[in-house]
């Protein structure tokens, strides 16, 4: 049986071993930590930031609009007889659309026609363009030649008359002879002129009646599209019933505000660049067009309009599109890549190569330009930023660094 001493050095010899166990596992903890500290050390790539020259571009939704669109109305009374177009026909301009009855309409043409006809029949013209003078027609040369073969006789009869070879009756008979044909040829130049008047009334009349018989056909007022067709076939309209609606699609016009403080370096001719949801790959191109001259007070911007060929009519009025329109400000912007930029709970930043620990740096960022984003404080240009991994940075973060290609 081992002595009381014996079991006392036993006993200390384990609490000597208990306490020698934690500070042998604190000494490898430690160990593993600066292990740890060195192999936390990451390889990022860095991009300088740098100053550049910059043309402003304003970028604003429009709205796209026909540049015309008319709702047709008829111009004649009658019944629908035919219907020639309907929606989403193309139609060209003078195109046929509506065909109104006409017969009323032809028979009061046919009749404006013939009194014209029987008018100049008796003028002798061949047709109101060609009418000859009042003086050179029939009737009137006719009584032209009466009143000189009656002046002649009177002429005759006075110089016999102061020769006393004639009586006085005779004399009275050549002066009254004459008076009768001087009326005669009157009437028939005030006749010949009444008559050169009712031609130009009856050929107005034949106009108008040929007017009515065209408007019985409702024709396209321009190369376009049928938006709506408000009649039906059989359907009786009246003058100035809408019958068809149709839209021009080539050029769109989009429709858009330019921001107060941009509008003086953005002037009509100017190109804009459109892109719509519809053909998110395609990109179309328009020029400035007009401008208002006036500022909306609700919004602080400036309503314009831009003209956008429309060949294919790819694009359709009353759609959204984005406009990028290149103005005439040039601005000197420091810029860095926008994949270098780290988002967090609303704010910007980027990691600034500080020897071989990155350090955190807030930014105030400007507009967007193409893969790069200028930046308006918080770095300077020349600054080395780390711009790989780095939604994985953090600050104090020890790197070895490389140059983005």
């Amino acid at each position: 049986m081992p002595s009381y001493s014996s079991r006392s050095r036993c006993r200390i010899c384990a609490v000597v071993a208990l306490v020698t166990l934690p500070v042998a596992a604190c000494t490898k903890t430690e160990s593993a930590q600066a292990h740890g500290r060195e192999a936390a050390a990451k390889t990022v790539k860095v991009e300088v930031v740098r100053e550049e020259t910059v043309r402003r571009a304003v970028e604003v939704v429009g709205t796209l609009a026909a540049v015309d669109q008319v709702t047709i109305s008829s111009e004649a009374d009658g019944k629908v007889s035919r219907i020639l177009a309907d929606l989403g026909d193309r139609v060209t301009a003078g195109q046929a659309l509506i065909q109104v009855d006409r017969e009323k309409q032809q028979y009061n043409f046919d009749q404006q026609k013939a009194t014209l006809e029987r008018a100049l029949a008796q003028l002798g013209a061949a047709d109101p363009q060609h009418l000859p003078e009042a003086e050179k027609t029939p009737d009137v040369q006719k009584a032209n030649a009466d009143l000189a073969q009656a002046r002649q006789a009177y002429d005759r009869a006075n110089e016999l008359f102061k020769r006393t070879l004639v009586p006085q009756q005779t004399l009275d008979d050549a002066a009254t002879t004459l008076q009768s044909k001087q009326a005669s040829y009157d009437l028939s130049l005030q006749n010949a002129k009444n008559l050169r008047a009712s031609i130009q009334a009856s050929e107005a009349s034949m106009k108008l009646a040929d007017r009515q018989l065209r408007d019985t056909e409702i024709r396209a007022p321009f190369d376009g599209y049928v938006e709506k067709r408000l009649v039906n076939l059989g359907e009786l309209v009246k003058n100035q019933m809408p019958v068809m609606s149709v839209v021009r699609v080539d050029p769109l016009k989009v429709i858009a505000e330019i921001p107060e403080k941009m509008a003086p370096w953005i002037k009509d001719g100017q190109g804009v660049q459109l892109h719509v949801d519809a053909y998110p790959d395609q990109t179309f191109i328009g020029k400035v067009s007009r401008i208002s001259p006036a500022v909306n007070t609700a919004t602080r911007a400036f309503p314009f309009e831009a003209l956008v060929p429309n060949k294919d009519a790819l694009l359709k009025p009353g759609t959204f599109a984005r406009v990028l329109i290149e103005s005439g400000k040039v601005d000197n912007v420091l810029t860095l890549p926008f994949a270098a930029l780290q988002y967090r709970y609303g704010v910007n930043r980027v990691f600034v190569v500080a020897g071989d620990k990155l350090a955190a740096r807030e930014l105030k960022v400007g507009d967007r330009l193409g893969d790069r984003i200028e930046i308006l404080d918080g770095i300077r240009a020349g600054d080395q930023v780390a711009a790989t991994d780095v939604d994985k940075l953090a600050d104090g973060m020890k790197v070895t660094t490389g140059r983005t290609e």
